[in-house]
């Protein structure tokens, strides 16, 4: 923790920033990230931006601005309802005004496995399915990007970095959005394992409630990052781990192992930044 809360600083006062801006999703990885700013900063350096649309759980909002309050630092709560509605963002799916949640949920949950399930994320991945899946991943895309768009608004304002919260095994599967959550100025928790972010949040004693929720994009109702990517983080960092130390992963479930290799190849298409001659 000591070496991340130092990158962290060193790299504000390398590059002249003047504090953090963190989105805080009500999940772990931007509580992790928060508090390791306010280590490296101090409460009154780390800015929290609460960013909901007409899509997100009520808990995030709620858990949000819980944290923010338990943590000390300041923080603005932006709806990008009416941003992602002038954009025609909405469109692109059936009206959902003054729909209740779970119905909502209900709703997208059975059209995810209509396109197919877990396989859904691999077509997003690599940029393929029918009209549908496009329009589909128009539709969340969407919404990284113009948080991205308002975290930089707000940062730049104050002269803070903005700061991301992308972990190893988001990024070596690909689950983030290109030009979305990964485009920050910091990205402290990017040598980190799902599993490891954990193990920091115990120690930096996160609360229950956000320690125990499941991790989820919070961009489609009711989906969490799990059954997105169709294996558990605890399954999926395991494997990926004796990958990278070339430990031998024999005795592994031959359906974890190829669900794995699945996400890797399919990742690599997210993971291209930029083509030219």
């Amino acid at each position: 923790m000591e070496k991340i809360v130092e990158f962290i600083r060193k790299t504000i006062e390398k590059y002249n920033y003047a504090g953090a801006i963190v989105g805080i999703s009500g999940g772990i990885d931007s509580a992790v990230t928060a508090a390791l700013c306010v280590e490296a900063l101090g409460k009154e350096r780390v800015f929290g931006m609460l960013l909901p649309e007409r899509d997100s759980s009520p808990d995030s909002l709620k858990l949000g601005v819980e944290y923010c309050n338990w943590i000390g630092i300041p923080y603005k709560i932006a709806k990008i309802t009416p941003v992602l509605r002038a954009l025609g963002v909405y469109k692109l799916q059936p009206p959902a005004f003054l729909i209740p949640y779970s119905i909502k949920k209900r709703y997208a949950l059975k059209k995810w496995e209509a396109q197919g399930g877990t396989n859904v994320f691999i077509n997003d991945l690599k940029n393929s399915g029918d009209a549908e899946m496009r329009k589909g991943m128009a539709y969340y895309r969407a919404k990284h990007r113009v948080r991205m768009c308002l975290l930089y608004l707000e940062a730049e304002k104050k002269g803070y970095a903005v700061v991301g919260t992308t972990n190893k095994t988001e990024y070596l599967t690909g689950f983030y959005v290109k030009w979305g959550d990964d485009a920050t100025d910091i990205e402290p928790l990017l040598h980190l394992y799902k599993t490891d972010v954990f193990k920091l949040a115990k120690r930096l004693n996160i609360p229950d409630e956000i320690f125990n929720r499941q991790p989820s994009p919070d961009l489609i109702p009711g989906l969490t990052d799990e059954s997105a990517m169709g294996i558990s983080y605890v399954d999926l960092d395991r494997i990926l781990k004796k990958m990278e130390n070339g430990v031998s992963i024999e005795g592994e479930p031959h359906e974890k192992v190829e669900r794995v290799n699945m996400l890797l190849k399919a990742a690599k298409y997210r993971n291209i930044r930029m083509l030219s001659l």
